[in-house]
């Protein structure tokens, strides 16, 4: 979302159903069976089977890493879980700014060790596919600034059309400009950025989120600007259809998307609705809605994939769901004025970062009980802010979407 006014908005009437959802099918175990030798017979075993095992989730686009558990998608993105890449990196925190440059944290010890420029209006850092590289988006510029996991420093900017969020199809084969201002997503080859093909979504204003289903052949965007969401059919890249939200919000509506760790449902954050839309796991209808709080933004699921962090930029606070139910579990409040936006969780776990939108502040809360860790003082106008590194085999984009 582009800098904009803070408003606190009244939701109209909402849907206070919170449907039950029966989880994404089982993992199916395949076991190998082998006879037993006659102690007289010199040829008499049974073969040992060779069949391949069952997918644990079916039909899944061709050339994405296999999803390990169908009940938890995140299963390999869990505490301490990382690639050789991620282990690579230096341990940084990557405040983007409207301002045009990206701040720089040390994790260890709070302070801010480097700021560089990354264009005129930069959006989020983005982690590509490979995780051997952060991108600082600007649609403002039109340029992404590749950053240096290992050393933490930038290197030339590249020419993107309108990047306000990236994000890269489970295959690896694209990475996506969710270019706003295009009603747009603008595919490119992520290696030599050459534009592939690009899908206009006219009915889509303020394209902004996303997150796919657990077989990578669907993903949800979320229209900010008229209350709904578009779901693309990732192989055809084509528009399957719209869904208008029960309210349908076009000031602050629609924001990040967040699927369920069993793929039974997608959670949409809605700003002005003050809570959580819930999608069927094939993103056909809206099955609930869950009240959180004024603000309603960004999405984070805890290592261990039972907690969703819900941050609520107008209400001071962090809501703490059922990452499977989206039934409420607590409430952490940020003293003070705050604006808590968008961010991610540590390798281990153990820490919150989010950047404060609106007060020009990053805030590391605790996950084990909410209590404010840090507060740390940046430029005007923070956003997507990036940790890293972070665990999980490939990023699907926007601050760190592993799996």
């Amino acid at each position: 979302m582009r800098s904009r006014t803070t408003v606190v908005a009244t939701a109209a009437a909402a849907l206070l159903l919170v449907a039950g959802c029966g989880s994404f099918a089982d993992k199916q175990a395949s076991g190998s069976s082998s006879g037993s030798s006659s102690p007289t017979s010199s040829s008499s075993a049974a073969p040992t089977s060779t069949a391949p095992p069952t997918p644990a989730v079916p039909d899944q686009l061709p050339g994405m890493p296999p999803v390990t558990d169908a009940s938890n998608v995140y299963a390999a993105a869990g505490a301490g879980m990382l690639s050789p890449a991620a282990t690579a990196a230096k341990p940084l925190v990557y405040v983007p700014h409207n301002s045009g440059d990206v701040w720089v944290i040390d994790p260890t010890t709070f302070a801010v060790v480097r700021t560089f420029p990354a264009g005129r209006e930069v959006q989020h850092v983005v982690p590509s596919w490979d995780m051997k590289t952060l991108y600082a988006t600007d649609d403002i510029g039109n340029t992404v600034t590749p950053i240096d996991p290992v050393s933490g420093l930038p290197k030339p900017r590249i020419p993107v059309d309108d990047p306000y969020n990236m994000y890269f199809t489970p295959d690896g084969a694209s990475a996506i400009s969710v270019a706003e201002a295009r009603r747009s997503l603008v595919f490119y080859d992520p290696h030599t950025w050459k534009e592939q093909e690009r899908l206009s979504i006219p009915e889509c204003g303020g394209i902004d989120h996303a997150d796919y289903t657990p077989d990578g052949r669907t993903a949800v965007f979320s229209c900010e600007f008229t209350g709904r969401v578009a779901v693309i059919d990732m192989v055809a890249r084509k528009l399957l259809r719209t869904i208008d939200m029960p309210v349908r919000h076009t000031h602050m509506g629609p924001q990040d998307v967040k699927l369920a760790p069993d793929g039974s449902r997608f959670y949409i954050a809605d700003s002005d609705q003050g809570g959580l839309w819930v999608l069927d796991g094939k993103a056909t209808k809206v099955i609930g809605n869950i009240q959180t709080g004024m603000g309603a933004h960004g999405l984070y699921v805890s290592r261990d994939a039972t907690r969703l962090y819900v941050t609520n930029r107008e209400d001071n606070s962090i809501s703490v769901l059922d990452a499977r139910t989206g039934a409420a579990i607590t409430k952490w409040h940020i003293p003070g004025p705050s604006s808590p936006d968008m961010g991610g969780v540590t390798a281990d776990g153990s820490q919150l970062w989010l950047s404060g939108r609106y007060n020009s502040e990053v805030y590391v809360i605790s996950t084990v009980d909410g209590h404010m860790i840090k507060r740390i003082k940046v430029a005007r106008g923070p956003h997507g802010l990036c940790v890293w590194p972070q665990p999980g085999r490939y990023s699907l984009g926007h601050t760190g979407i592993t799996r």
